[in-house]
């Protein structure tokens, strides 16, 4: 018998994204899956639209709203997966993704290796989603893996990887105490618990973008902050327990300083904090540059009103370029249903 895929999903105020998730993890061309769908107390109709696609092999629950990590925690709990693939409420992916990574898997690939994929960027229209290539679009090593993520600021999106369940548990569970970054955390655990990583070329992933509307968007929350901060102290702590050499602290270095733009000024004591982490490391921090569009409102306001300034203007620009997206999506709509009818006729 074929192995058993679970396709988890949590979603939250998804209403917008949820039935073309949900078609595109029904659609799976890896026959012997399991969908399951836990819905984190939305407040609109995700679980509604959701439950409409109940079957023998979709399941829908509902909780009272915990966040994301514990939500993934709880989906884990039900599914009864040799495979797991965490699934968000508004990405996508191609029908043949588990499909083209079981049959790497079935090749012999040991249960301890972590299967990954491509992924691209896309707001209203999936088909325009562009792909760039990553250092981490590779066969690696664990250690290798987790120096590239931090020499090159990239990641791999959740949805990517195709995760045994005998790997997920060896991991533990996703840390509730993450309010963003839970994902880079957890992969690195699971990383940790594997032989290295296997890239599937082909296996694609669609990342909606969401801008501030998304979970992960940090802006000016103390809390988010202060999650983020914990992950990079975990992050830097696994890369040394694999590694521990001049390159690997260098990485870590240049992992601080790439982050350091959201902590000053309006968190000081984690930038000091960061500062004494690099120097025990061999290197040290800078203060973060600005754009030379902001640097003037710096040097006249100072650097929290240039941040904002900064932020503020890039969430408009965001927005005008999500509506025009969407316009654009809705006339290909339109023009993909004429051109219909004229081959019907």
């Amino acid at each position: 018998m074929k192995p058993l895929v679970s396709i988890l999903i949590p979603a939250f105020n998804a209403e917008q994204w949820i039935a073309d998730c949900l078609r595109c993890a029904v659609s799976q061309t890896w026959a012997r899956k399991e969908i399951i769908v836990v819905d984190d107390g939305s407040k609109d109709q995700t679980l509604a639209i959701a439950k409409k696609f109940e079957s023998n092999f979709l399941k829908v629950c509902t909780q009272k709203n915990q966040g994301a990590a514990a939500t993934r925690n709880n989906a884990f709990a039900m599914c009864q997966g040799d495979y797991v693939q965490w699934l968000d409420a508004d990405d996508l992916m191609a029908l043949d993704k588990t499909a083209r990574q079981m049959e790497v898997i079935e090749q012999g690939c040991s249960k301890r290796v972590l299967v990954s994929g491509s992924w691209g960027l896309f707001m209203h229209r999936p088909y325009r989603a562009i792909f760039r290539p990553s250092p981490l679009w590779h066969n690696l090593s664990r250690a290798e893996w987790l120096m590239r993520k931090m020499e090159h600021n990239v990641y791999m999106q959740t949805a990517t990887w195709l995760v045994s369940r005998e790997l997920a548990e060896a991991a533990g569970p996703w840390d509730t105490r993450l309010l963003g970054d839970d994902d880079g955390e957890f992969f690195c655990r699971v990383l940790l618990a594997s032989e290295g990583t296997c890239f599937v070329p082909g296996s694609k992933v669609y990342y909606r973008q969401a801008g501030a509307a998304n979970l992960s968007y940090i802006a000016f929350s103390d809390r988010k902050l202060e999650a983020q901060w914990l992950s990079m102290k975990l992050h830097i702590k696994y890369l040394r327990s694999l590694q521990d050499d001049q390159r690997a602290r260098a990485a870590c270095v240049t992992y601080l300083q790439n982050w350091m733009v959201s902590f000053y000024p309006e968190r000081l004591d984690l930038f000091l904090e960061a500062q004494e982490l690099a120097t025990s490391l061999g290197g040290g921090l800078r203060v973060p540059r600005l754009s030379w569009k902001y640097a003037w409102i710096d040097r006249l306001f100072g650097r929290s009103k240039a941040k904002r300034a900064q932020d503020l203007l890039a969430g408009i620009k965001w927005s005008v370029i999500r509506k025009w997206d969407k316009a654009l999506s809705q006339i290909d709509s339109r023009r993909f249903a004429e051109g219909w009818k004229l081959q019907s006729n």
